[in-house]
């Protein structure tokens, strides 16, 4: 058997494991990319033409005349390969361009697809058979088998992915992917120049050449495939990097193998002198002696993997912490899910809470109650517990890019939530600090304001009350025309409001009376009274008042502060309500609190405006201050209770306002 035969059976045994590798890394990575898939169906093509080849080596070595259905089945294998070999290299081009910068038109892209593909249908058609059915195929020299046409199509296509590549040299990230690409462009360059030389030379070259330049040129792939190994492996190219155990574990398989093969042809090249079984125990029984000095480079590798991710858990979490500084804890949790999947080479990370009270996001007032650790849980290896104390705080699940996460990139994840309760702790301080700050900052503007009103409606009220009673005193003069009486009239109506409004701003800079054992008040009596007064009012704009009120209701709160609030939600009720209109009222003892319920049957209240109309001063009425909402909200809160809002309450219509009221101790446990 010649050398040449000899180089083109390991090489393209070698080709035929190499290309199973990358398949197999490639399956069991499942990154949901087109590139990846490309990447597969190219090394699937370049299988099916090393194992064609390998099989019709193996048939000349072991038959003095090989089957006539082996050389068929062979012969389609390396057909087929080669035939959808030359558009898989330019689409994977084009699919990495798309990965990288290079975003085209995808109308573009479908047409130099269509072009690259549209030969596969004619060769497949009209050249796939004929080689089966002629005893003239050339094995050492496949191309010759599938004409000019062929060959000119592959040259083209092959030119076009070494410009792509030059293109990819000046736009790469980083010194690896540089030389990777130079490394790739010289191959292509390579293929280039054997096509000319063996299939349009200048001048002509004897058979033997033409094997020797054909076999060449079919084991030029392994180089760039094969160094592309060491890449993926020290430089995470295509992110395939992190799949550490995947990568391991399917080297050592085919390295295995390789191996095994080696011992097999050893063993049938020394058959004459050595039984075949003596050899192969002999090579096998070599491996021992490399046992040790591979576990000492293997753990080293380990070990230097490993730290490499603990350092970048280590840095991620310094930044998680720099970023708990802002008291946000709703940012922090989307700050964590972005890093953590940039930084640990992840598809995605999402944090869950396991239990989480008063969570807001609008006012970010968020408070972590943590829950015991269940005693059983599924198993999920994507999903890392962060507890804190023994108490489970969350869960931060991750996707990885491929079909699962390597022990190091574990070990880092598990470091990173041993990290994340101190960052929360420390956020939850900031945001209760920032938060402090800001009731202060409220409680200073708010006094001011009280000050401010406090002196306005002191200033203002006197002489309005002088100029009514003046005007009084001049409606009951008998000499006074019939005219300026409508006209007085209508000025005592104004002064009249104008007082209400600068009784709503002294009821709002009055000083807050805190609940006790001084301040006991009966809700329900309260009630009635305040609705003894508004049934006029409401009487006449034809509104129907109904009030529900259960006895003794006693809450630990002044009076004067339970009639701001019912009298104001009530105020609120009948304007809103308008002619016609419903509004009902309701005072009961529930769950240890007194309820006043105020519902009303006006249009409602928009849900971009519910949080507002708390606030002092604003209103969307032509002639409100802005003042009910807020005295209540207030008196509310000064008296340790809570206030609920539901708008709309039935189709479409309506607003209902709850009050929660502390009632006192001997009332609640009644």
């Amino acid at each position: 058997m010649g050398t040449l035969l000899y180089i083109r059976l390991i090489g393209f045994t070698a080709g035929t494991l190499l290309m199973l590798f990358w398949m197999v890394v490639i399956l069991g990575y499942r990154r949901q990319r087109n590139f990846e898939r490309v990447f597969f169906f190219l090394c699937l093509a370049l299988f099916l033409f090393y194992s064609g080849s390998l099989l019709s080596i193996n048939a000349q070595i072991y038959y003095a005349r090989s089957p006539r259905s082996l050389n068929n089945f062979a012969q389609a294998l390396i057909c087929v390969g080669l035939i959808f070999l030359p558009p898989l290299i330019l689409h994977l081009h084009l699919e990495f361009a798309e990965t990288s910068t290079q975003v085209w038109p995808r109308a573009w892209k479908r047409f130099v697809l269509l072009l690259a593909y549209a030969p596969v249908l004619y060769f497949l058609a009209f050249w796939f058979p004929a080689p089966l059915l002629s005893l003239g195929f050339d094995l050492a020299v496949p191309g010759n088998s599938l004409g000019p046409l062929y060959l000119a199509w592959l040259f083209l296509l092959v030119l076009f992915s070494a410009g792509w590549d030059r293109k990819f040299i000046g736009e790469a990230r980083g010194r690896p992917e540089r030389r990777f690409h130079k490394l790739l462009c010289l191959t292509l360059g390579l293929v280039l120049l054997l096509i000319l030389a063996m299939h349009f030379p200048f001048s002509a070259i004897t058979r033997s050449t033409a094997e020797a330049v054909a076999t060449a040129l079919a084991l030029l792939p392994l180089i760039p495939l094969g160094i592309l190994i060491y890449y993926v492996q020290q430089h995470n190219f295509l992110n395939i990097g992190k799949q550490k155990n995947l990568l391991y574990a399917v080297s050592t398989t085919f390295v295995a193998l390789l191996y095994l093969a080696l011992v097999r042809r050893v063993s049938e090249s020394l058959a004459a002198t050595i039984p075949p079984e003596a050899t192969a125990a002999t090579l096998l029984f070599v491996l021992v002696i490399f046992i040790e000095p591979l576990q000492r480079a293997l753990g080293k590798a380990l070990r230097e993997t490993a730290q490499r991710e603990l350092d970048v858990a280590q840095r991620l979490a310094a930044e998680i912490r720099q970023d708990a500084k802002h008291g946000d804890l709703e940012r922090l949790r989307q700050f964590i899910e972005q890093r953590s999947a940039e930084r640990l080479g992840l598809r995605s990370a999402r944090l869950e809470w396991t239990d989480i009270g008063g969570f807001n996001y609008r006012n970010q007032s968020v408070e972590l109650v943590p829950r015991e650790k269940p005693a059983a849980i599924p198993f999920d290896p994507r999903k890392f517990s962060i507890v804190q104390s023994g108490k489970e705080l969350g869960t931060l699940r991750v996707e990885p890019h491929g079909a699962g996460i390597s022990g190091d990139t574990a070990a880092a994840l598990e470091f990173l939530c041993e990290q994340l309760p101190a960052a929360f702790d420390l956020c939850r301080l900031i945001e209760d600090k920032l938060r402090l700050e800001r009731e202060l900052a409220e409680r200073e503007r708010m006094a001011v304001l009280g000050q401010m009103a406090a002196s306005i409606s002191h200033n203002l009220k006197n002489p309005l009350g002088s100029i009514k009673t003046i005007l009084q005193v001049q409606m009951e003069s008998a000499e006074m025309p019939e005219s300026l009486k409508a006209e007085t009239r209508m000025v005592l109506g104004e002064v009249s409001r104008l007082s209400n409004k600068l009784g709503q701003l002294l009821q709002f800079s009055r000083p807050a009376v805190l609940g006790g054992a001084a301040a006991l008040c009966d809700v329900g009596e309260i009630v009635n009274e305040v609705s003894e007064v508004m049934k006029h009012e409401a009487e006449r704009k034809g509104i129907e008042f109904r009030v529900t009120v259960q006895e003794v209701l006693g809450v630990t709160a002044s009076r004067e502060a339970v009639s701001d609030i019912v009298s104001n939600l009530v105020v609120n009720g009948l304007e809103a309500s308008g002619y016609g209109g419903e509004v009902r009222v309701k005072a009961e003892a529930l769950n240890g609190s007194a309820v006043i319920s105020v519902q009303d049957g006006g249009k409602g209240i928009p849900v971009e405006l519910r949080e507002k109309v708390m606030q002092p001063f604003f209103t969307t009425k032509t002639q409100g201050t802005g003042l009910g909402l807020a005295i209540v909200a207030r008196r509310v809160g000064e008296a340790g209770g809570r206030m609920e809002l539901e708008s709309p309450v039935a189709d479409g219509r309506g607003t209902k306002f709850l009050v929660w009221l502390p009632l006192k101790k001997g009332e609640a446990t009644k």
